[in-house]
């Protein structure tokens, strides 16, 4: 079930969380050719294994799979390497670039699944604006679904978690925002198979704009 997001936009926040792969930019394309290599490698069925390795970080992702006899520390490093190489195709929402570059800088930061390189090379090649804050899944010892990088992403913009608005794009990383006590909002611009969601939901950054009071914060307000 979808949700309007017209309940979002009488509230203020102090700060903006933004997941980054699904969120604010397309790399399913990119993603899914590097993580294909490495599932055919390793004997995997892609139709089963792909829906699994969106939203969180790599080395989870394959000790997840418990495949024996792997150095799981080498993999990720070799599937990072891989997705550093390929940045075809990445693309931002629609509409992100206008809206983030909207924001008060020091009000908005990453909290991405992703590893700092990788990170960085795509928010470049999508042409999204580098934040200021940022957090990688270097920053923390659990991933998503734990809510420890966005309550990191907060603590980083010195705001409380329950100030704070998340975006995102998979349940993974809704559950982690819902768990550090912010509120959530799901873009699905690049779903494939929408999931259940008692959130607002918003398709892109199109038809949004953000109005700033500095005495009460940032607000998403419908553009026009």
């Amino acid at each position: 079930m979808h949700h309007s997001p017209d309940r979002l936009f009488d509230r203020f926040y102090d700060g903006f969380l933004f997941d980054m792969d699904g969120t604010l930019l397309n790399s399913i394309a990119a993603a899914e050719r590097v993580w294909s290599r490495w599932a055919l490698r390793h004997g995997l069925d892609l139709e089963t294994f792909l829906p699994t390795m969106h939203g969180k970080r790599g080395i989870d992702t394959i000790s997840a799979l418990n495949l024996p006899g792997i150095d799981v520390v080498k993999e990720a490093l070799e599937v990072e390497r891989g997705e550093i190489e390929d940045l075809d195709g990445i693309v931002p929402i629609p509409g992100a670039i206008a809206f983030l570059t909207s924001l008060p800088a020091e009000r908005w930061a990453i909290v991405t699944s992703a590893p700092s390189a990788l990170a960085r090379a795509r928010i470049g090649a999508a042409g999204l604006p580098q934040p200021l804050q940022i957090v990688t899944a270097e920053d923390v010892k659990i991933g998503k679904p734990d809510p420890a990088g966005y309550r990191l992403g907060a603590q980083k913009l010195g705001v409380d978690p329950s100030r704070c608005l998340v975006f995102e794009d998979v349940l993974a990383g809704v559950r982690a925002g819902e768990a550090a006590g912010a509120d959530v909002a799901v873009i699905t611009a690049t779903h494939a198979h929408p999931f259940d969601t008692p959130h607002p939901t918003i398709a892109t950054y199109e038809r949004l704009r953000v109005a700033f009071e500095p005495s009460q914060g940032l607000r998403i307000a419908p553009a026009g």
